[in-house]
């Protein structure tokens, strides 16, 4: 794997920090919803963008049945309130409008085939795996980065268990010392799933509970090290000065490490998470990203727009708040979900047309 120079950690209070209990209802709550509903479904989850996406196409082809001009402008719009970016958005109605100018005819069906085409060649990886066997000086290190409030820890110990049940020995670090019961909602979280938790004492730097952790990981044959990380937010300089020791103490345990830096963002966060991806890609060089809490939020255009945007692989992709509601990123899996037509859309033709749609249609009388 390509060794990387530099990786990191924003820092950023939160509003409110949890207590014993709250962390420990969260965990049970996971599990709980485990047993109840066993794996929410990606449609399910992307049913919202979904649905806002597809009944504004519908109102625009119910007025127009084959596109020109002026409706490609209309799609543009529809394609930006998805948070697919302007940018990306621009891209794909470009394609779309090539297409146009040859003479090609083209109606609902074929508007849609157009988009997933392009959409699959932003989201498609050579090598969408990422390694995660012990190398032969220790485990695959992944670092985990993100601010508060995105549902890091958490993240973490799904994808520890995600691991796990494909058979690989990992162990967790709880280099988060800043915040308030982070080490201990880890520690809840490792407890849950069954994983090893490598923490220190009150107080403790995390460049030493990196280096611990690491030591200890190499020395128990350990195939996959996490490592969790504050995310608070400070000074870049001081940031870049914090990086580096945290990157000497696993160097001098595994010259080879960090093999991968993940950045965990809010999904419905939209546009915000796409400046935020970019503001950690400057800092460190990412080699993934987790999208979660896509479930429940018509934003879901915004794995598009962070890949596009950023070239970093998608790895993980949150839908519900199960323990295997963290899904691995598949682009096929993906776009069938977003362009899964089939569910009862209600909103009328005219609700469905945005506002300068109207105003258009108007001044042409």
């Amino acid at each position: 794997m390509e060794h990387l120079s530099m990786f990191g950690f924003l820092r950023g209070k939160t509003k409110t920090q949890k207590n014993d209990t709250e962390i420990s209802s969260e965990v049970s709550h996971a599990a709980e919803l485990e047993n109840e509903d066993p794996k929410k479904s990606l449609n399910e989850a992307l049913s919202k963008t979904r649905q806002g996406f597809f009944s504004r196409i519908k109102g625009i082809f119910s007025f127009k049945p084959q596109i020109d001009e002026e409706t490609l402008l209309e799609m543009e719009e529809i394609l930006v309130s998805a948070d697919i970016g302007i940018k990306t958005a621009s891209e794909l109605i470009d394609s779309v409008r090539q297409e146009l100018k040859r003479g090609v005819i083209i109606d609902e069906t074929l508007f849609k085939e157009i988009l997933k085409g392009k959409i699959k060649e932003i989201l498609f990886e050579k090598n969408p795996d990422f390694y995660t066997k012990r190398l032969s000086d220790g485990p695959t290190v992944i670092l985990i980065i993100g601010v508060n409030g995105v549902g890091k820890t958490t993240t973490i110990g799904k994808v520890a268990n995600f691991l796990k049940q494909k058979g690989v020995k990992v162990a967790l670090a709880a280099a988060d010392t800043f915040r308030a019961a982070a080490v201990e909602q880890l520690s809840m979280w490792g407890d849950r799933v069954g994983i090893e938790v490598i923490k220190g004492p009150a107080g403790a730097k995390p460049s030493g509970v990196v280096f611990d952790a690491v030591s200890k990981s190499v020395k128990n044959d350990t195939e996959c090290l996490i490592i969790d990380t504050a995310g608070r937010l400070h000074n870049k300089q001081n940031l870049m000065s914090e990086l580096e020791g945290i990157k000497n103490s696993i160097i001098k345990n595994q010259p080879s490490a960090p093999h991968e830096v993940w950045l965990v963002i809010d999904g419905a966060t939209g546009q915000n998470a796409i400046i935020q991806a970019k503001e950690f890609n400057q800092i460190c060089k990412l080699t993934g990203v987790i999208v979660t809490k896509l479930d429940g939020t018509p934003k879901g255009g915004v794995v598009i727009a962070i890949k596009r945007e950023l070239d970093v692989p998608i790895r993980f992709i949150g839908v519900g708040e199960g323990l295997n509601d963290l899904k691995p990123f598949s682009a096929d899996e993906f776009i069938e979900a977003l362009f899964d037509d089939n569910d009862a859309y209600t909103l009328s033709a005219e609700t469905a047309i945005s506002a300068n749609a109207k105003i258009r249609r108007e001044r042409r009388g």
